[in-house]
Protein backbone atom coordinates (compact mmCIF):
# COMPACT_ATOMS: atom_id res chain seq x y z
CA UNK A 1 0.00 0.00 0.00
CA UNK A 2 1.64 3.03 -1.09
CA UNK A 3 2.18 6.01 2.08
CA UNK A 4 1.06 9.36 1.17
CA UNK A 5 2.16 12.44 3.58
CA UNK A 6 -0.22 15.92 3.19
CA UNK A 7 1.46 18.56 4.45
CA UNK A 8 -1.15 21.72 5.00
CA UNK A 9 -1.34 24.29 7.90
CA UNK A 10 -5.74 23.89 7.14
CA UNK A 11 -6.74 20.81 9.05
CA UNK A 12 -9.95 20.64 6.84
CA UNK A 13 -8.27 20.55 3.46
CA UNK A 14 -5.78 17.94 4.88
CA UNK A 15 -9.12 15.97 6.93
CA UNK A 16 -10.56 16.32 2.92
CA UNK A 17 -7.60 14.95 1.31
CA UNK A 18 -6.98 12.13 3.60
CA UNK A 19 -10.53 10.86 3.28
CA UNK A 20 -10.50 10.55 -0.42
CA UNK A 21 -7.29 9.24 -0.47
CA UNK A 22 -8.37 6.68 1.93
CA UNK A 23 -11.04 5.59 0.26
CA UNK A 24 -8.65 5.06 -2.42
CA UNK A 25 -6.68 2.17 -0.51
CA UNK A 26 -3.92 5.13 0.05
CA UNK A 27 -2.33 4.59 3.50
CA UNK A 28 -2.15 8.92 4.76
CA UNK A 29 -0.49 10.80 7.21
CA UNK A 30 -0.49 14.45 8.11
CA UNK A 31 1.58 17.43 8.69
CA UNK A 32 0.99 20.90 9.43
CA UNK A 33 3.67 22.67 8.20
CA UNK A 34 7.25 22.28 6.65
CA UNK A 35 8.91 21.54 9.72
CA UNK A 36 6.36 19.09 10.57
CA UNK A 37 6.94 17.88 7.25
CA UNK A 38 10.59 17.14 7.47
CA UNK A 39 10.52 15.45 10.98
CA UNK A 40 8.22 12.54 9.79
CA UNK A 41 10.24 12.51 6.62
CA UNK A 42 12.87 11.54 9.05
CA UNK A 43 10.94 9.08 10.92
CA UNK A 44 9.02 7.50 7.91
CA UNK A 45 9.38 6.84 3.92
CA UNK A 46 6.59 8.13 1.66
CA UNK A 47 5.87 7.39 -1.96
CA UNK A 48 4.71 10.67 -2.58
CA UNK A 49 4.20 14.17 -0.80
CA UNK A 50 1.14 16.50 -1.15
CA UNK A 51 2.82 19.87 0.21
CA UNK A 52 1.10 23.11 0.39
CA UNK A 53 2.53 26.81 -0.67
CA UNK A 54 1.54 29.27 2.01
CA UNK A 55 1.94 27.88 5.69
CA UNK A 56 3.46 29.34 8.88
CA UNK A 57 7.34 28.40 10.40
CA UNK A 58 8.34 26.88 7.10
CA UNK A 59 7.05 27.50 3.81
CA UNK A 60 6.17 24.94 1.24
CA UNK A 61 9.07 26.38 -1.09
CA UNK A 62 11.31 26.13 1.76
CA UNK A 63 10.57 23.26 2.82
CA UNK A 64 11.12 21.99 -1.56
CA UNK A 65 14.65 22.50 -1.12
CA UNK A 66 14.85 20.33 2.34
CA UNK A 67 13.18 17.90 0.66
CA UNK A 68 15.71 17.57 -2.24
CA UNK A 69 17.85 16.97 -0.07
CA UNK A 70 16.37 14.67 2.41
CA UNK A 71 14.27 12.61 0.25
CA UNK A 72 15.59 13.27 -3.27
CA UNK A 73 13.47 10.72 -4.68
CA UNK A 74 10.51 11.31 -3.03
CA UNK A 75 8.09 13.06 -5.74
CA UNK A 76 6.32 16.47 -3.93
CA UNK A 77 3.27 17.77 -5.79
CA UNK A 78 2.36 21.20 -4.71
CA UNK A 79 -0.76 22.46 -3.99
CA UNK A 80 -2.02 26.44 -3.31
CA UNK A 81 -4.77 28.89 -3.67
CA UNK A 82 -2.76 32.08 -3.98
CA UNK A 83 0.15 31.22 -6.40
CA UNK A 84 0.80 32.39 -9.45
CA UNK A 85 2.23 30.71 -13.02
CA UNK A 86 5.71 31.81 -12.02
CA UNK A 87 5.48 30.24 -8.39
CA UNK A 88 4.48 27.04 -10.17
CA UNK A 89 6.98 26.81 -12.83
CA UNK A 90 9.57 27.76 -10.07
CA UNK A 91 8.58 24.96 -8.16
CA UNK A 92 8.72 22.92 -10.98
CA UNK A 93 12.28 24.01 -11.53
CA UNK A 94 13.17 22.82 -8.18
CA UNK A 95 12.02 19.34 -8.80
CA UNK A 96 8.67 19.24 -7.75
CA UNK A 97 6.61 16.41 -9.69
CA UNK A 98 3.54 18.32 -10.43
CA UNK A 99 1.66 22.03 -9.40
CA UNK A 100 -2.30 21.89 -8.80
CA UNK A 101 -4.15 24.67 -7.80
CA UNK A 102 -7.01 25.00 -4.70
CA UNK A 103 -9.50 23.58 -4.71
CA UNK A 104 -7.85 20.51 -6.35
CA UNK A 105 -10.03 18.77 -9.34
CA UNK A 106 -10.69 15.63 -7.80
CA UNK A 107 -10.01 13.47 -11.13
CA UNK A 108 -6.76 15.40 -11.65
CA UNK A 109 -5.26 14.92 -8.11
CA UNK A 110 -5.96 11.01 -8.25
CA UNK A 111 -4.24 10.66 -11.37
CA UNK A 112 -1.31 13.03 -10.29
CA UNK A 113 -1.21 10.66 -7.45
CA UNK A 114 -1.30 7.59 -9.32
CA UNK A 115 1.48 9.32 -12.05
CA UNK A 116 3.45 9.96 -8.72
CA UNK A 117 3.86 6.66 -7.08
CA UNK A 118 4.76 4.89 -10.68
CA UNK A 119 7.24 7.21 -10.94
CA UNK A 120 8.21 6.47 -7.57
CA UNK A 121 8.28 2.73 -7.95
CA UNK A 122 10.35 3.11 -11.07
CA UNK A 123 13.16 5.04 -9.01
CA UNK A 124 12.79 1.91 -6.97
CA UNK A 125 13.24 -0.93 -9.00
CA UNK A 126 16.22 1.48 -10.71
CA UNK A 127 17.91 1.36 -7.35
CA UNK A 128 17.69 -2.25 -7.33
CA UNK A 129 19.07 -2.86 -10.82
CA UNK A 130 21.94 -0.54 -10.00
CA UNK A 131 23.04 -2.29 -6.50
CA UNK A 132 22.56 -5.86 -8.31
CA UNK A 133 24.41 -4.50 -11.47
CA UNK A 134 27.06 -2.62 -9.12
CA UNK A 135 27.53 -6.01 -7.09
CA UNK A 136 28.46 -8.13 -10.24
CA UNK A 137 30.62 -5.64 -11.78
CA UNK A 138 33.11 -5.22 -8.34
CA UNK A 139 35.40 -7.96 -8.97
CA UNK A 140 37.37 -9.52 -6.92
CA UNK A 141 40.82 -8.61 -4.81
CA UNK A 142 42.81 -11.50 -6.25
CA UNK A 143 46.01 -12.63 -4.75
CA UNK A 144 47.35 -14.91 -1.61
CA UNK A 145 50.33 -12.28 -0.96
CA UNK A 146 51.12 -10.82 2.34
CA UNK A 147 50.75 -7.78 0.92
CA UNK A 148 47.33 -8.39 -0.43
CA UNK A 149 46.17 -9.87 2.60
CA UNK A 150 47.44 -6.94 4.75
CA UNK A 151 44.58 -4.53 2.06
CA UNK A 152 41.94 -6.74 2.33
CA UNK A 153 42.33 -7.24 6.50
CA UNK A 154 42.53 -2.88 5.92
CA UNK A 155 39.34 -3.16 3.81
CA UNK A 156 37.29 -4.93 6.21
CA UNK A 157 38.74 -2.65 9.73
CA UNK A 158 38.25 0.74 7.63
CA UNK A 159 35.04 0.01 5.69
CA UNK A 160 32.50 0.20 8.30
CA UNK A 161 33.73 3.41 10.19
CA UNK A 162 33.39 7.04 8.68
CA UNK A 163 37.12 7.81 8.11
CA UNK A 164 38.49 8.85 4.80
CA UNK A 165 40.77 6.98 3.22
CA UNK A 166 43.84 7.92 1.30
CA UNK A 167 44.45 4.97 -1.53
CA UNK A 168 48.73 5.16 -3.08
CA UNK A 169 50.48 3.09 -5.53
CA UNK A 170 51.51 2.80 -8.89
CA UNK A 171 49.07 2.84 -12.14
CA UNK A 172 47.11 -0.13 -12.76
CA UNK A 173 47.55 -1.79 -9.24
CA UNK A 174 43.56 -1.98 -8.47
CA UNK A 175 43.19 1.22 -6.71
CA UNK A 176 39.72 2.07 -7.40
CA UNK A 177 38.81 -1.58 -7.16
CA UNK A 178 39.90 -0.97 -3.09
CA UNK A 179 37.49 2.34 -2.82
CA UNK A 180 34.60 0.01 -4.53
CA UNK A 181 35.33 -2.41 -1.73
CA UNK A 182 35.65 -0.24 0.86
CA UNK A 183 31.97 1.61 -0.30
CA UNK A 184 30.75 -1.94 -0.60
CA UNK A 185 31.52 -2.88 2.61
CA UNK A 186 30.57 0.27 4.30
CA UNK A 187 27.41 1.43 6.25
CA UNK A 188 26.59 3.92 2.71
CA UNK A 189 26.03 0.90 0.51
CA UNK A 190 22.94 1.85 -0.45
CA UNK A 191 24.05 4.98 -1.47
CA UNK A 192 26.51 5.73 -4.43
CA UNK A 193 29.75 5.95 -5.32
CA UNK A 194 30.78 8.44 -7.65
CA UNK A 195 34.05 8.93 -9.35
CA UNK A 196 35.69 11.71 -10.26
CA UNK A 197 39.10 11.53 -12.06
CA UNK A 198 40.85 14.63 -11.39
CA UNK A 199 43.58 14.40 -13.90
CA UNK A 200 41.02 14.10 -16.86
CA UNK A 201 39.05 17.40 -15.99
CA UNK A 202 40.70 20.59 -17.03
CA UNK A 203 41.65 23.25 -14.07
CA UNK A 204 39.35 25.54 -15.27
CA UNK A 205 36.28 22.65 -15.37
CA UNK A 206 37.33 20.85 -12.23
CA UNK A 207 35.21 23.03 -9.53
CA UNK A 208 31.79 22.97 -12.01
CA UNK A 209 32.41 19.16 -11.93
CA UNK A 210 33.11 18.79 -8.40
CA UNK A 211 30.69 21.43 -6.78
CA UNK A 212 28.40 22.13 -9.51
CA UNK A 213 27.47 25.65 -11.05
CA UNK A 214 24.57 27.68 -11.58
CA UNK A 215 22.68 28.99 -15.04
CA UNK A 216 24.70 31.39 -16.40
CA UNK A 217 27.80 31.27 -13.94
CA UNK A 218 29.84 30.93 -17.20
CA UNK A 219 30.04 31.06 -20.95
CA UNK A 220 28.40 27.68 -21.74
CA UNK A 221 26.75 27.27 -18.32
CA UNK A 222 23.08 27.14 -19.73
CA UNK A 223 21.60 25.25 -17.10
CA UNK A 224 21.85 24.49 -13.35
CA UNK A 225 24.46 21.38 -13.21
CA UNK A 226 24.90 19.43 -9.65
CA UNK A 227 28.14 18.53 -9.33
CA UNK A 228 29.88 15.40 -7.71
CA UNK A 229 29.49 16.16 -4.00
CA UNK A 230 25.43 16.59 -4.48
CA UNK A 231 25.26 12.97 -6.27
CA UNK A 232 27.63 11.56 -3.62
CA UNK A 233 25.09 13.16 -0.76
CA UNK A 234 24.82 10.23 1.54
CA UNK A 235 27.28 7.90 -0.13
CA UNK A 236 30.82 8.42 -1.63
CA UNK A 237 32.49 10.31 -3.13
CA UNK A 238 36.14 8.71 -5.19
CA UNK A 239 38.59 11.48 -5.70
CA UNK A 240 41.10 9.48 -8.19
CA UNK A 241 44.45 11.14 -9.24
CA UNK A 242 43.65 13.49 -6.60
CA UNK A 243 47.37 14.98 -6.73
CA UNK A 244 46.69 16.25 -10.44
CA UNK A 245 43.90 18.44 -8.56
CA UNK A 246 44.92 22.72 -8.76
CA UNK A 247 45.57 24.44 -5.86
CA UNK A 248 42.74 26.40 -6.04
CA UNK A 249 40.02 23.42 -6.18
CA UNK A 250 41.84 21.75 -3.36
CA UNK A 251 41.14 25.35 -1.37
CA UNK A 252 37.15 24.07 -1.80
CA UNK A 253 37.25 20.56 -1.37
CA UNK A 254 39.28 21.32 2.07
CA UNK A 255 36.30 23.98 2.99
CA UNK A 256 33.78 21.39 2.43
CA UNK A 257 35.50 18.39 4.15
CA UNK A 258 35.96 20.68 6.88
CA UNK A 259 32.49 21.94 7.21
CA UNK A 260 29.99 19.49 5.04
CA UNK A 261 29.12 22.33 2.89
CA UNK A 262 29.42 23.31 -0.66
CA UNK A 263 28.55 26.53 -2.64
CA UNK A 264 28.31 25.97 -6.39
CA UNK A 265 29.89 27.93 -9.18
CA UNK A 266 28.01 31.08 -9.54
CA UNK A 267 26.31 30.48 -6.30
CA UNK A 268 25.75 31.73 -2.64
CA UNK A 269 23.75 29.32 -1.15
CA UNK A 270 25.39 26.94 0.52
CA UNK A 271 24.51 23.83 0.73
CA UNK A 272 24.71 20.91 2.97
CA UNK A 273 26.57 17.30 2.33
CA UNK A 274 26.51 14.41 3.89
CA UNK A 275 29.72 12.39 1.83
CA UNK A 276 32.44 10.39 2.70
CA UNK A 277 35.24 10.55 0.70
CA UNK A 278 38.37 8.39 -0.74
CA UNK A 279 41.09 9.43 -2.79
CA UNK A 280 43.73 8.08 -4.83
CA UNK A 281 46.90 8.90 -6.00
CA UNK A 282 50.32 7.44 -7.67
CA UNK A 283 52.13 10.22 -6.87
CA UNK A 284 54.35 11.10 -3.35
CA UNK A 285 51.86 13.41 -1.45
CA UNK A 286 54.72 14.47 0.84
CA UNK A 287 57.07 15.05 -2.05
CA UNK A 288 54.05 17.22 -3.85
CA UNK A 289 53.66 19.26 -0.40
CA UNK A 290 57.29 20.15 -0.60
CA UNK A 291 57.04 21.58 -3.86
CA UNK A 292 54.22 23.75 -3.03
CA UNK A 293 52.19 21.51 -5.86
CA UNK A 294 49.14 19.90 -2.42
CA UNK A 295 47.77 21.52 0.66
CA UNK A 296 49.13 19.72 3.32
CA UNK A 297 46.32 20.70 5.58
CA UNK A 298 44.28 19.00 2.57
CA UNK A 299 46.77 15.60 3.00
CA UNK A 300 46.29 15.58 6.44
CA UNK A 301 42.34 15.49 6.27
CA UNK A 302 42.37 12.88 3.18
CA UNK A 303 44.94 10.62 4.80
CA UNK A 304 43.27 9.31 7.90
CA UNK A 305 43.79 5.96 6.89
CA UNK A 306 46.16 5.09 3.89
CA UNK A 307 46.46 1.74 2.13
CA UNK A 308 48.98 1.19 0.05
CA UNK A 309 48.54 -0.91 -2.93
CA UNK A 310 51.61 -3.02 -4.46
CA UNK A 311 53.11 -2.90 -8.01
CA UNK A 312 52.64 -6.48 -9.39
CA UNK A 313 56.69 -6.73 -9.20
CA UNK A 314 56.38 -6.62 -5.25
CA UNK A 315 53.91 -9.25 -5.32
CA UNK A 316 54.98 -12.03 -8.26
CA UNK A 317 54.21 -14.70 -6.26
CA UNK A 318 50.24 -13.99 -6.95
CA UNK A 319 50.69 -14.37 -10.60
CA UNK A 320 50.01 -17.74 -10.96
CA UNK A 321 46.06 -17.00 -9.42
CA UNK A 322 45.89 -13.81 -11.17
CA UNK A 323 46.46 -15.43 -14.47
CA UNK A 324 43.97 -18.36 -13.75
CA UNK A 325 41.24 -15.40 -12.72
CA UNK A 326 42.28 -13.21 -16.20
CA UNK A 327 41.93 -16.64 -18.38
CA UNK A 328 38.70 -17.51 -16.69
CA UNK A 329 36.79 -14.84 -17.14
CA UNK A 330 37.61 -13.32 -20.84
CA UNK A 331 37.43 -16.71 -22.24
CA UNK A 332 34.14 -16.12 -21.16
CA UNK A 333 33.75 -13.62 -22.44
CA UNK A 334 34.43 -14.34 -25.67
CA UNK A 335 32.66 -17.65 -25.51
CA UNK A 336 35.19 -20.25 -25.41
CA UNK A 337 36.61 -23.11 -22.87
CA UNK A 338 39.28 -21.66 -20.84
CA UNK A 339 42.84 -22.02 -22.22
CA UNK A 340 45.33 -23.80 -20.41
CA UNK A 341 48.49 -22.39 -19.32
CA UNK A 342 52.12 -24.20 -19.26
CA UNK A 343 54.00 -23.93 -15.68
CA UNK A 344 57.07 -22.68 -18.35
CA UNK A 345 54.69 -20.03 -19.53
CA UNK A 346 54.08 -18.66 -15.75
CA UNK A 347 57.28 -18.82 -14.72
CA UNK A 348 58.19 -16.79 -18.02
CA UNK A 349 55.37 -14.05 -17.03
CA UNK A 350 57.21 -14.13 -13.10
CA UNK A 351 60.09 -12.55 -14.48
CA UNK A 352 58.63 -10.07 -16.82
CA UNK A 353 59.20 -6.63 -15.22
CA UNK A 354 55.36 -5.19 -15.24
CA UNK A 355 55.66 -1.58 -15.23
CA UNK A 356 52.01 -1.44 -16.05
CA UNK A 357 50.96 -3.96 -13.14
CA UNK A 358 47.63 -5.69 -12.88
CA UNK A 359 46.10 -3.55 -16.11
CA UNK A 360 48.88 -4.86 -18.17
CA UNK A 361 48.69 -8.71 -16.93
CA UNK A 362 45.23 -8.66 -17.75
CA UNK A 363 45.62 -7.44 -21.38
CA UNK A 364 48.54 -9.50 -21.54
CA UNK A 365 46.55 -12.58 -21.17
CA UNK A 366 43.95 -11.33 -23.56
CA UNK A 367 46.48 -10.99 -26.55
CA UNK A 368 47.88 -14.69 -25.62
CA UNK A 369 44.22 -15.86 -25.16
CA UNK A 370 43.81 -14.66 -28.84
CA UNK A 371 47.06 -15.04 -30.53
CA UNK A 372 47.49 -18.84 -28.41
CA UNK A 373 46.47 -21.98 -30.49
CA UNK A 374 45.28 -24.61 -27.73
CA UNK A 375 47.00 -23.82 -24.82
CA UNK A 376 49.51 -20.50 -23.37
CA UNK A 377 52.82 -21.82 -23.90
CA UNK A 378 56.45 -20.55 -23.06
CA UNK A 379 56.94 -20.14 -26.82
CA UNK A 380 53.63 -17.75 -26.68
CA UNK A 381 55.10 -15.97 -23.85
CA UNK A 382 58.32 -14.79 -25.45
CA UNK A 383 56.89 -14.33 -28.61
CA UNK A 384 53.57 -12.51 -27.95
CA UNK A 385 54.70 -10.52 -24.66
CA UNK A 386 58.51 -10.31 -23.81
CA UNK A 387 59.60 -7.52 -25.78
CA UNK A 388 63.40 -8.26 -27.53
CA UNK A 389 64.77 -5.52 -25.31
CA UNK A 390 64.02 -7.74 -22.28
CA UNK A 391 64.97 -10.82 -23.77
CA UNK A 392 68.36 -9.39 -24.81
CA UNK A 393 68.74 -8.03 -21.37
CA UNK A 394 68.03 -11.31 -19.69
CA UNK A 395 70.28 -13.65 -21.69
CA UNK A 396 73.13 -11.19 -21.33
CA UNK A 397 72.80 -11.66 -17.68
CA UNK A 398 72.61 -15.18 -17.98
CA UNK A 399 75.49 -15.56 -20.31
CA UNK A 400 77.57 -13.63 -17.85
CA UNK A 401 77.08 -16.93 -15.44
CA UNK A 402 79.36 -19.32 -18.12
CA UNK A 403 82.71 -20.23 -17.83
CA UNK A 404 83.44 -21.28 -21.32
CA UNK A 405 81.76 -21.43 -24.85
CA UNK A 406 80.99 -24.89 -24.26
CA UNK A 407 78.60 -24.75 -21.28
CA UNK A 408 76.82 -21.52 -23.45
CA UNK A 409 76.58 -23.50 -26.30
CA UNK A 410 74.78 -25.97 -24.19
CA UNK A 411 72.43 -23.79 -23.13
CA UNK A 412 71.94 -22.45 -26.72
CA UNK A 413 70.95 -25.90 -28.28
CA UNK A 414 68.40 -26.35 -24.86
CA UNK A 415 66.78 -23.14 -25.32
CA UNK A 416 66.77 -23.99 -29.12
CA UNK A 417 64.76 -27.03 -28.42
CA UNK A 418 62.30 -25.86 -26.15
CA UNK A 419 61.47 -23.37 -28.74
CA UNK A 420 60.74 -26.76 -31.01
CA UNK A 421 59.41 -29.20 -29.29
CA UNK A 422 55.41 -29.22 -29.98
CA UNK A 423 53.26 -28.40 -28.10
Amino acid sequence: MARILIVDDEQAIRRALKDILILEKYEVEEAMDGLDCLVKLKQKEFDVIILDIKMPKMDGMEALDKIQLLVPDTPVVMISGHATIDTAVEAVKKGAFDFISKPPDLNRLLITIRNAIDKSSLITEKKVLQKKVSKIKIQEIVGESKQIMKVRETIDLVAPTEARVLVTGPNGTGKELVARWIHEKSNRNTGSIVEVNCAAIPSELIESELFGHEKGSFTSAIKQRLGKFELANGGTLFLDEVGDMSLSAQAKVLRALQENRITRVGGDKEISVDVRVIAATNKDLREEIARGRFREDLYHRLAVIIIEVPSLNDRKDDIPVLVDHFVEHICYEYGMPARKVDDAAIEELQKYNWTGNIRELRNVIERLIILSKTKITRKDVLDFVIPASQRNYRYKELFEQFDNIQELNDFIKREFTAFKTPV
